[in-house]
This record gives C-alpha cells, sequence and structure tokens, in this order.
C-alpha cells in the first residue's frame, strides 16, 4: 500500500503539469491556426502580450519556491508545479490581455 501512494505521490505532478502544457499548447496552436493570436497596435503593448505567459512561469516558481519553505513538499515538486500554474495563469493573463481595447 505505501508502494502505490508513493507511485501516486510521485507521478501526480507529472500528470498535472501534462494537463496543463497540452492544454495552453493545443489552444494557442488552435488560436494560431485561426489566426486569432493577440494583436496589439503599439509595439510595446505587444511585447507585454507577448511576454504574459513566461513572466507567468517565472511568477509561479517564485511563488512555489517560497510556499515550499512553509508546506512539507520537496522543492523539486513545488517550482514543477509552481511553473505549471505559472503556464496556466499567464495563459489566461493572455487572453484577457489581448481582448482589451488600447486607449
Amino acid at each position: 500500500m505505501d508502494s502505490v501512494l508513493e507511485i501516486s505521490r510521485t507521478l501526480a505532478p507529472l500528470l498535472i503539469v501534462c494537463g496543463i502544457a497540452v492544454f495552453v499548447v493545443f489552444r494557442m496552436k488552435d488560436k494560431y491556426e485561426k489566426e486569432t493570436l493577440g494583436k496589439k497596435q503599439s509595439k510595446e503593448a505587444q511585447m507585454v502580450l507577448d511576454s504574459l505567459i513566461p513572466f507567468g512561469m517565472i511568477m509561479g516558481c517564485i511563488v512555489a519556491i517560497i510556499l515550499s519553505l512553509f508546506l512539507s513538499s520537496s522543492l523539486l515538486n513545488m517550482i514543477v508545479l509552481g511553473s505549471a500554474f505559472g503556464l496556466l495563469f499567464g495563459y489566461f493573463a493572455y487572453e484577457i490581455y489581448s481582448k482589451m481595447e488600447e486607449k
């Protein structure tokens, strides 16, 4: 029973990260094929839009490192999960910012 629990504890972060990554990649691929990727008029706004997903991953890693100090989970698992959730939140920020009107 302990080995099954340990295997599931090891594979759960991998399955979560793979699910998030596949979701984001296929959504972005679908947007690329439909030519509905976010476009902004100014160069600065486009640069912000393009950097939201990587910035989300970096912020997710930072939050995960801070949380790993207080939780009893391994640092490696926390970094992996943090970057995956950062990827997801960065994608949502990309979607929201791409639909916002420029002033």
